[in-house]
């Protein structure tokens, strides 16, 4: 029987859990993920137990923050003056945004505090920091142009 390995494109069903049993995300229901393996289009712990798998076999494993959305980095928590703001903008604590990093990268932020001249910001991934828990099903190993 034939077993997912790196470079094969692969369609997945997942429920992605926080550990408290929160589902954040999820393609049942809905079109199943497309990937390829080692391609770096998942974080490393969800793609590390599609390997080996079968079409039909499901499983459940926990991704570690080390290789899934990483750890929580205090240096990505940041205050900033109002008068940064765009004109018009009236900052709420959870109201989410995206902004662009040193390194000209688009990064989703969110707002954790709002004082009367500043902005406290934390641009770390929602999920930093925390082990989550996916339960997969490969559904199909996508066949590939034959070559000589």
């Amino acid at each position: 029987m034939q077993k997912a390995k790196k470079g094969d494109i692969v369609k997945v069903n997942y429920t992605g859990r926080s550990e408290d049993g929160t589902v954040f995300e999820s393609s049942v229901g809905l079109a199943p993920l497309k990937f390829t393996i080692g391609s770096d289009e998942v974080v490393q712990g969800f793609e590390e137990a599609v390997l080996g798998m079968h079409p039909g076999e499901k499983k459940i494993v926990t991704v570690q923050p080390e290789e899934g959305f990483g750890l929580y980095d205090e240096s990505l928590v940041f205050e900033i003056g109002t008068d940064e703001l765009p004109e018009g903008v009236a900052p709420q604590v959870g109201m989410e945004f995206d902004m662009v990093d040193d390194e000209g990268q688009e990064v989703s932020a969110t707002v954790i505090d709002v004082k009367r001249n500043t902005v406290l910001i934390d641009a770390n991934a929602p999920l930093a920091g925390k082990a989550v828990v996916y339960e997969i099903e490969l559904i199909e190993i996508v066949p590939q142009g034959i070559t000589a």
